[in-house]
């Protein structure tokens, strides 16, 4: 009976990773393609250059891409940990330099920032989960057997 329970709360962990990574992955491919292909580079780097952030045109291509590229990952479950690394650090720097000095509340507040800046910190403690392609790594081919992937 302990290993049926056991089954079942790591098959509805991994149900939660794979909610959890797709719709966080989602929302930074949609955030990093406006940067890509709405507002451009040279227009995000210049926003980046009035809040301060210093080498504003490399550190526009960077964000950019980890958000794009980094949400298609979290999407697929491949690197998912160093991704959302990379994802928290971008948004402890959207919540201290972008967010911080409207307040809590949207629209101009922290609160959404800092919701994707938790989303991602469980990332990293837990993992892409079975359902994912470092899942499938992990498990030796076998993703979808509900054991979260310890690794990546």
């Amino acid at each position: 009976m302990e290993a049926d329970v056991d089954t079942q709360k790591n098959r509805s962990a991994s149900w939660g990773l794979l909610i959890l990574r797709v719709v966080v992955g989602a929302v930074f491919v949609m955030h990093g393609g406006q940067k890509l292909f709405v507002m451009g580079l040279p227009g995000f780097a210049e926003m980046l250059t009035q809040i301060g952030i210093p080498l504003a045109n490399a550190a526009a291509v960077v964000v950019a891409l980890v958000e794009f590229v980094g949400g298609a990952l979290l999407i697929a479950g491949l690197f998912a940990r160093p991704v959302a690394a990379l994802i928290a650090i971008d948004m402890v720097v959207a919540v201290l330099k972008v967010h911080l000095h409207n307040g809590f509340f949207l629209p101009g507040g922290y609160e959404y920032a800092l919701t994707q800046l938790g989303a991602n910190l469980a990332l990293i403690v837990l993992g892409a989960g079975a359902w994912s392609i470092d899942g499938w790594v992990a498990g030796g081919g076998s993703a979808g057997s509900g054991q979260p992937a310890s690794v990546l």
